[in-house]
């Protein structure tokens, strides 16, 4: 294998045979027959285990070796992805083309031009088409990521020597915090959000992540996603977005005897990433040990973008809002604020401490949105309106069978008025549909004659069937 072997116009790092660390971790390589590679550890503790073994090396004549008749070195039965025939691949050594660490080169230029980075309108319309309601949240997180990656041209331009001249003004990272209760469109936001700009996203679930030493996901296993999820390009993940999920559930435990190896502590191994930091991942695992190659990967230019539920958050903020006063001509009414269907929108930071969140993780998520409860009118539109919404769906799929589906307008608020009583948002509207569908999909294939289904209200209350018209 070449000092720089070339694979698809890529140049990749040769890796040790035996401890799997790249070139750029543990030095120079030592090659050897059958194209394998050791770095300078491995030999040595190679060479001295013959030599706690009682081997007598000065008693070996090397000039007798004729090393062009050693025939390549076999595979170790390591699990390193042998190929099933069992023969070599020069250059590969068993290493799959996931673990091959690309080799940085040399930035020429920035990353992207100030062209590449959509204004924030320009973000907000594009998330209308997907994302029905949460008008200010579309906002907010448009203007946040737009500055942010405002601030990542501006630091590759620094590191080019490129800035102007008495630029000292460093913008400092803009993570998002987003509050909202189930099925309000949080997940769906980032993911139409990553899909839009064409950045990698990796999504992490705060309800796995404990304090290093215990059994769960370590806080850099967020990170080792979202390097998967950038094809393992190093450069390219750096300028990622890292959507931390159910991010409430981490919050100080109240009452608690035992120690809380996934609660607080989980928020202060997390400040280090949400600041900006240089940490070691594996790479193609999610755990490490010594058969993984790692990858440094630098959070300075990802954006974290934490979202969660935060259950009787809206307890917390109307007693806030409540004692103030309670006699006299400045009395708060203790029932001013029960139906208030957007008391989210009144939080702020007094009210996430008192649920749990400790100071040092909310200063590092400056900014705060929070997401409507869906209305009625909100629900129906988002059956009929996005690019995929859900109706869409199932009249995509009866017109493969060339049937033609129509909900009527009582059936639609029919739904909608159901799905605000399950209380879980608009994953209820699917659950709805997948219910009262079911006999619909099943039994209008047996028949070819049938040309239109009409959804009724009837039909949804039990009380009567769909409208049925056949061909011609």
């Amino acid at each position: 294998m070449n000092e720089k072997e070339e694979k698809d116009g890529q140049e990749y790092e040769k890796i040790c045979y035996i401890c799997r660390r790249p070139e750029s971790k543990a030095g120079s390589m030592i090659m050897l027959p059958g194209n394998m590679c050791l770095c300078h550890d491995c030999m040595q503790k190679a060479f001295d285990s013959m030599m706690g073994s009682g081997m007598d090396l000065s008693k070996i004549d090397l000039s007798k070796i004729d090393l062009s008749k050693i025939p390549s070195m076999p595979y170790m039965n390591m699990n390193f992805n042998m190929p099933a025939d069992g023969t070599d691949q020069p250059g590969d050594i068993g290493i799959s083309k996931k673990q091959q660490l690309k080799k940085k080169k040399k930035k020429e230029g920035p990353e992207f031009s100030l062209k590449d980075i959509p204004a924030p309108h320009v973000i907000k319309r594009r998330l209308d088409e997907y994302v029905i309601g949460q008008e200010r949240a579309k906002k907010a997180v448009s203007v946040a990521v737009y500055n942010h990656y405002k601030r990542v041209y501006a630091e590759d331009m620094r590191e080019l020597d490129n800035a102007p001249d008495g630029d000292d003004v460093r913008i400092e990272k803009s993570n998002i915090l987003m509050i909202g209760p189930t099925g309000s469109g949080k997940t769906y936001l980032v993911k139409t959000l990553a899909r839009l700009l064409d950045v990698p996203l990796a999504i992490a679930d705060a309800t796995s992540l404990t304090e290093a030493g215990y059994i769960g996901d370590d806080i850099e296993s967020v990170v080792s996603k979202l390097l998967a999820a950038s094809g393992n390009d190093v450069s390219r993940a750096e300028h990622g977005i890292i959507f931390i999920d159910e991010i409430d559930k981490i919050a100080r435990k109240k009452e608690t005897n035992t120690r809380d190896v996934s609660g607080e502590s989980v928020q202060q191994e997390l400040l280090k990433l949400l600041e900006g930091s240089s940490v070691e991942v594996p790479v193609g695992s999610n755990q490490k040990n010594a058969l993984s190659p790692m990858a440094t990967v630098n959070t300075d230019n990802i954006l974290f973008i934490c979202g969660g539920a935060f259950p009787e958050l809206e307890n917390i903020i109307r007693e806030r809002l409540t004692k103030t006063s309670s006699m006299g001509f400045g009395a708060q009414l203790k029932d001013r604020y029960e139906k208030d269907e957007n008391i989210l929108s009144q939080v702020t930071n007094e009210d996430l401490r008192a649920f749990g969140m400790i100071p040092e993780f909310l200063g590092r998520l400056p900014v705060t949105v929070t997401l409507e409860k869906l209305t009625e009118e909100m629900l129906i539109r988002i059956l009929q309106e996005p690019k995929n919404a859900i109706l869409k769906q199932y009249i995509r799929l009866l017109a493969m069978d060339e049937v033609k589906l129509v909900f009527e307008e009582d059936a639609l608020r029919w739904i909608a008025g159901e799905a605000i009583k399950r209380n879980t948002g608009a994953r209820a509207l699917r659950a709805i549909l997948e219910e009262y569908m079911l006999d619909i999909m099943y039994e209008v294939p047996k028949d070819p004659g049938i040309g239109t289904v009409i959804i009724t209200r009837s039909y949804l209350e039990k009380s009567g069937g769909p409208l049925i018209q056949m061909r011609g």
